[in-house]
C-alpha cells in the first residue's frame, strides 16, 4: 500500500518515512485459465494490483483470476491484438510503477523485483533480457533465436543503443513515461514499439537478466515470420517518423520500493479450471 510523499520541508527531515511507490502489473490473456492460477500464485506481496485485460477469452480465464486474486481488476476489451490489450491495462491502472507480464507462465512474477529495483535510483524503464549473465530461455527455437539476433543488431545500429534482446517483452516503467512514449501498436509489435521510443526519448534505459519459462500449456499466439515482419516494419516507422516530445521523463521525487521475495512455490503444471472455481463460490 503507497503511502503520500512527504512535502518539499520534510526532505531533509531523516526521521520522515521512506516513501513507497505503488507497483501494478498488467497482464493481457486470452484463454489462460490453466496457466494463470500459477501466475498469480507467485506474484511478490508488493505488488500492490494487477490488472488482467481480457473479453475475447471463452474459458474461465476471468473467472479463475477472480477466484485467485479476489482484489484483481479486470479490464474487458473485445478487439484483437497484444498492443490493443496493453494500452487498455495501462489506462486502467493506477501504481506509479508499472510491470508487464505474460500470463502463459513464461514470464516468472519472482523475478520482478529485479526490474523493479533499477527505477528506485537513476532508470525510467527497464526491459528483460534472455542474453545477458544470468538470463536464459527454454523456449526460444533457433529461428526465432537468428531472427531476434539480427532485429537486436539492426535496431543498436540505427538508435546507437546496445540492447542485448530486443524481442523479449517482460518490461518495467514509470507511469509517466507513457505520456513520453504515446503508444499506438494494436499487436506483438508494441514491445518493439516501447523499446524504439524510449532509446529515442532519451528515458534511462536498463536492462536485467530474465529466465523465459516454457509455455505452461496451450499454442503460442506468435507466428514467427508474421510478427517478425511487423517487428521490422514498426522499428523502420518509428526509427525514421516518430518524433519525441521530450527528452525524458519528468524529474520526480525520490521514490523507494520495498519488497521481499517469497518462500512460496507452486509446480509449473496446468491447473484445472474446476479446482479454482469453488473458492470463488465458497468465499
Amino acid at each position: 500500500m503507497s503511502i503520500p510523499y512527504p512535502g518539499p520541508n520534510s526532505l531533509s527531515n531523516h526521521n520522515a518515512p521512506t516513501p513507497l511507490a505503488s507497483v501494478s502489473v498488467v497482464i493481457p490473456t486470452l484463454n489462460e485459465a490453466m496457466n494463470l492460477p500459477w501466475v498469480l500464485r507467485r506474484m511478490p506481496s508488493y505488488v500492490d494490483e494487477v490488472v488482467i485485460v481480457d473479453g475475447r477469452s471463452t474459458d474461465n480465464t476471468v473467472k479463475v483470476a477472480r477466484a485467485v486474486r479476489g482484489d484483481v481488476v479486470i479490464v474487458n476489451e473485445q478487439r484483437k491484438g497484444k498492443g490493443v490489450a496493453l494500452r487498455a491495462g495501462f489506462a486502467a491502472a493506477s501504481g506509479d510503477i508499472i510491470v508487464m507480464l505474460d500470463a502463459d507462465g513464461s514470464m516468472d512474477p519472482q523475478e520482478i523485483g529485479w526490474f523493479i529495483s533499477p527505477l528506485q535510483h537513476d532508470f525510467d524503464f527497464v526491459k528483460g533480457s534472455r542474453h545477458v549473465t544470468g538470463g536464459g530461455s527454454e523456449d526460444l527455437t533457433w529461428l526465432r533465436r537468428v531472427g531476434n539476433q539480427a532485429l537486436t543488431g539492426l535496431a543498436n545500429m540505427v538508435l546507437h543503443s546496445n540492447y542485448s534482446d530486443l524481442c523479449y517483452g517482460y518490461i518495467a516503467f514509470r507511469r509517466e513515461c507513457l505520456e513520453v512514449l504515446q503508444l499506438e501498436s494494436d499487436g506483438f509489435e508494441i514491445e518493439t514499439e516501447l523499446i524504439v521510443k524510449a532509446a529515442k526519448a532519451g528515458l534511462r534505459i536498463a536492462e536485467v537478466p530474465s529466465l523465459e519459462l516454457d509455455r505452461i500449456s496451450g499454442a503460442s499466439n506468435l507466428q514467427t515470420f508474421r510478427d517478425g515482419w511487423r517487428v521490422l516494419r514498426t522499428m523502420a516507422h518509428e526509427c525514421l517518423l516518430w518524433e519525441a516530445p521530450t527528452a525524458g521523463a519528468r524529474p520526480e521525487m525520490l521514490r523507494r520500493v520495498k519488497y521481499a521475495y517469497s518462500t512460496v512455490s507452486f509446480p509449473r503444471t496446468p491447473t484445472d479450471p474446476q479446482s479454482v472455481l469453488p473458492l470463488m463460490n465458497a468465499s
